[in-house]
């Protein structure tokens, strides 16, 4: 049986063909994944857009207001923005049985800008809960630290690690052209740098596991080591909190649901793209059952892991205040210009700012 290889954006390649065991092993895809792998990516792909536009309109509109923890949303919000507008161009390719017909250079940056966001989102938010463990742990010695150019030089950092984590794609990334089966796909290629199979199976584990370990398990374990010591600071002054205080804890469970959303989503995906990496070491049990479940499973982890690019604008609509007042304001001000007369607008718009800051 002629065997499906399903190469996604996050997937370094998937060549079954070549195992002992190929020829007793049914590989094929599951046909409806052909159908309702795009559904969820055209859908994901409209509630990111619509609700990360809102959140960097919103941060953007807040100017010399902005928190720190408001500069790491909306450049959170600009990374999931940018790869949800590259979804269509997946959803093609899956509705399509897996054929990339964009050419090279949409296959390359496509999956660039995947990867990108995978490292900016983690990053930004290990920022975040760092900030917060400074703020909370920290708070009268960290002020140095936390200044308006720190934050930007932090975010300089982010994008510039990200980007170089994310290059492998720029030089790997190719399409490929099956003559047996009439399809191009999108995949990795790593002929340039090894020469034989054993070669290949070893950079395709490599990058795997790296990206997981630089790009999940060390930022997360990092976020879990502050959230522990901000835990202890809470606890031990629960009953004494301030105002101001109080105010740092709201901001510090939004910024932690975040995170155990973050994890949520993006777990599955780890887990079963380091179980793949890990069978080309022969690290972990070959047999047919193990490998299809990871074939069949592994698109519907990568869906659940895009689904957090469109959660966030919800998350902070829901548990944060102050953006919820800041979206509510400029949904006013924008009637206002339709229903209220010119010599108004600015009484009006000098309200609405009052309003988004009270929290």
């Amino acid at each position: 049986m002629e065997l499906e290889q399903s190469d996604g954006p996050y997937e370094y390649e998937y060549d079954y063909n070549e195992m002992e065991n190929s020829t007793t092993c049914d590989f094929s895809e599951w046909t409806p994944s052909y159908s309702v792998i795009p559904v969820l990516y055209m859908l994901i792909f409209i509630l990111g857009l619509s609700g990360n536009g809102v959140v960097i309109f919103t941060v953007w509109r807040a100017q010399g207001k902005r928190r720190a923890a408001d500069v790491y949303i909306g450049n959170l919000a600009l990374a999931d923005l940018t790869f949800v507008v590259t979804l269509p161009l997946w959803a093609v390719y899956t509705a399509m049985g897996y054929h990339w017909p964009f050419g090279v250079a949409l296959c390359k940056i496509s999956s660039f800008v995947v990867l990108l966001n995978m490292y900016a989102s983690v990053f930004c938010l290990t920022c975040m809960s760092f900030d917060r463990y400074l703020a909370i742990v920290h708070s009268l010695s960290s002020s140095q630290l936390r200044t308006r150019g720190h934050t930007h030089a932090s975010l300089a950092t982010i994008w510039l690690l990200s980007g170089l984590l994310a290059a492998p794609t720029l030089l790997f990334r190719t399409t490929r052209f099956d003559e047996t089966i009439n399809r191009t796909s999108c995949g990795m290629d790593f002929s340039m740098v090894a020469s034989s199979k054993k070669q290949e199976d070893q950079w395709v584990a490599g990058l795997s596991m790296s990206s997981s370990l630089l790009g999940f398990l060390l930022p997360f374990l990092a976020m879990m080591v502050c959230y522990g010591f901000i835990g202890c600071t809470v606890t031990r002054h629960f009953n004494t909190l301030r105002k101001e205080d109080q105010r740092k804890r709201r901001l510090l469970k939004i910024i932690t649901t975040l995170v155990v959303v973050f994890a949520a989503c993006w777990t599955p995906f780890h887990v079963f793209k380091s179980a793949d990496a890990l069978s080309y070491l022969n690290l972990v049990p070959d047999t047919c059952s193990f490998l299809r479940f990871l074939l069949l499973a592994h698109p519907y982890a990568t869906c659940l892991a895009y689904v957090n690019s469109c959660l966030n604008p919800f998350l902070y609509a829901f548990f944060d205040l102050r953006f919820r007042s800041q979206c509510l304001c400029l949904l006013n001000l924008k009637k206002s210009l339709h229903a209220s007369p010119a010599s108004s607008l600015s009484s009006q718009k000098t309200e609405a700012q009052s309003l988004a800051t009270k929290v």
